[in-house]
């Protein structure tokens, strides 16, 4: 991607939370500003890029938990820019019927999306912001491919550390959740500070000040807990990130750098 590429209204100077994820995974879509702070985030955290591809790990696990319970509809919010082993690639392996929505308020996340997709009519990308989930939750585009009176997987990956307040987070979930029907499930991915100090912590944050997404808010694992209130946790329930990518999970110690936590969470009553 070049300047030259960038969609109109797009400033490839500013990083973007989106592009410097794509690039710690080994993508392409993304500008020079976005691997110099990507880089930045090495210096404080050598194993960001381990991170990031833990949770793309888990992102297969979850849908595939979800699919293997019968869920056709998937709800992923924050998706990010497309690379391989994507929600819908994943589902539609797992179940050809399903049913995926993608929602991201990141402009070049949506035409990338829309372009890659323009030819799979069981998969929309819609704009919307986790941060006032009506934007996504009474979207039309959403409603009219999604049956929420059916089980819906619902991700939140990478995304919930970026609402910043505990409160105002625990909301957003509260409000995905009663809209669900029985049997849907949830699954999240958050950030957590490991082992890194609180400066490394700060300076880690400040390199996504600027962006469309704020600066991220580690969380430890009972504010993580909060998230799934009213859901049932399958086990593990919500331990490290790499811990859920375990035959048998183990209590591992966590790697050098910033961590993560993951859980899946569902809806009783069917």
């Amino acid at each position: 991607m070049n300047k030259e590429s960038a969609p109109p209204g797009i400033d490839p100077t500013v990083p973007s939370a989106a592009r410097i994820y794509d690039y710690l995974l080994g993508g392409k879509d993304n500008f020079a500003a976005d691997r110099a702070a990507a880089e930045k985030l090495l210096q404080l955290a050598p194993n960001v890029k381990e991170g990031v591809r833990e949770n793309r790990r888990f992102l297969k696990r979850a849908v595939r938990f979800m699919a293997e319970r019968g869920i056709r509809q998937f709800l992923d919010i924050g998706a990010g820019l497309p690379t391989q082993e994507n929600t819908h690639q994943v589902a539609l392996a797992a179940a050809p019927e399903s049913r995926i929505v993608y929602v991201d308020n990141d402009p070049i996340v949506l035409v990338h999306g829309r372009a890659l997709l323009a030819d799979n009519p069981q998969t929309i990308v819609v704009d919307g912001d986790l941060r006032e989930p009506a934007t996504i939750l009474d979207n039309p585009e959403v409603t009219g491919h999604l049956d929420f009176s059916q089980p819906i997987g619902v991700l939140l990956l990478a995304i919930l550390h970026f609402v910043p307040d505990q409160e105002q987070a625990e909301r957003v979930c509260a409000a995905v959740r009663d809209r669900l029907a029985p049997g849907s499930a949830l699954a999240i991915t958050h950030l957590t500070s490991g082992d890194l100090d609180k400066q490394k912590v700060d300076e880690g944050r400040a390199v996504y000040q600027g962006t469309e997404a704020g600066m991220p808010t580690p969380r430890t694992r009972e504010q993580v807990l909060r998230f799934f209130d009213g859901f049932e946790l399958v086990p593990p329930g919500v331990v490290a990130t790499r811990e859920w990518l375990e035959e048998e999970p183990l209590a591992l110690p966590p790697l050098p750098g910033v961590d993560g936590f993951a859980g899946i969470g569902v809806l009783p009553g069917s």
